[in-house]
Parts: structure tokens; C-alpha cells; sequence
């Protein structure tokens, strides 16, 4: 979590000052699957955002919105293996998808045709997603 925890820092999160009414256990209540643990971890800690990360913009949703947005995007019955968690601001979420493996990756996809399909891979986990965003490594 250090690296994690560094990027956080240099980009001036917000903290979350008070506990959230929603709890992970909602968000996992309609998934098959366990968060992962940085993910937990920062939804957990801070607030949403809504900025540039080195050249990629990202908007992530706080906790309070993440069950409201994948229930009006379809992301749950449609991609049951994928949680959207916020967007590029370009007509993409970006998500988290489990695979058969218990493994992650985070995934940039657009909201117009949900397909397993059109995922491109952007981070082989939460962490690596913004360690990669904050080197600058572009998602095209």
C-alpha cells in the first residue's frame, strides 16, 4: 500500500473525514466476488475524484455512488464479472474486473456496447492502475 499511499498523497486526495452509510459489504452484496484489498482500502479512505493523473483524466466515484452507478450503467446485469468504479469523462468507464482466477485487472471500456470484448486493460490491479497513471504510461 506504500506506492498507493504515495500517489494519494502527491495528488492531494481528499480523506474521507466521516464513515460512509454504505458499506463495501453492500457493493460486494451484488457481486460474486471479493473487492480487492487496495481498492477496499481507498474507497474506504477517501473521497471520489475528479482530475488529471499525469495525461489520463479519471473521475472515480466515492462509495456512496458506485452501487447508484452500476445500477443505472447496467454494469451488474450485464457485466457480472466487471464493477464500474468511475470513468475517463470520454463516454468510458474505468472498472475493476475478477477473473476465473481470482486475479484483477482495471479496465477502461465504453458504456455504449457493454462487452467483455472491448476491455483494455489499464492496470493489473488498483495500485498498478494509478502507478502507471502517475508515470505517464498512456492507455492508447
Amino acid at each position: 500500500m506504500e506506492v498507493l499511499n504515495e500517489i494519494l498523497r502527491k495528488y492531494d486526495f481528499s480523506k474521507r473525514e466521516s464513515k460512509s452509510s454504505i458499506q463495501i459489504e453492500d457493493i460486494q452484496a451484488h457481486l460474486k466476488f471479493d473487492l480487492p484489498e487496495d481498492y477496499v482500502f481507498y474507497i474506504e479512505n477517501y473521497l471520489g475524484i475528479d482530475q488529471f493523473i499525469g495525461v489520463e483524466f479519471i473521475k472515480l466515484w466515492s462509495l456512496e455512488e458506485i452501487i447508484d452507478a452500476n445500477l443505472e450503467y447496467h454494469i451488474f446485469e450485464r457485466l457480472p464479472q466487471t464493477l464500474a468504479i468511475g470513468t475517463n469523462g470520454s463516454g468510458e468507464f474505468i472498472g475493476i474486473e475478477f477473473e476465473d482466477n481470482n486475479s484483477v485487472k482495471i479496465i477502461l471500456s465504453p458504456f455504449i456496447d457493454l462487452n467483455t470484448k472491448y476491455h483494455i486493460e489499464i492496470g493489473n490491479s488498483f495500485t498498478d492502475f494509478f502507478d502507471r497513471l502517475d508515470k505517464g504510461i498512456e492507455w492508447f
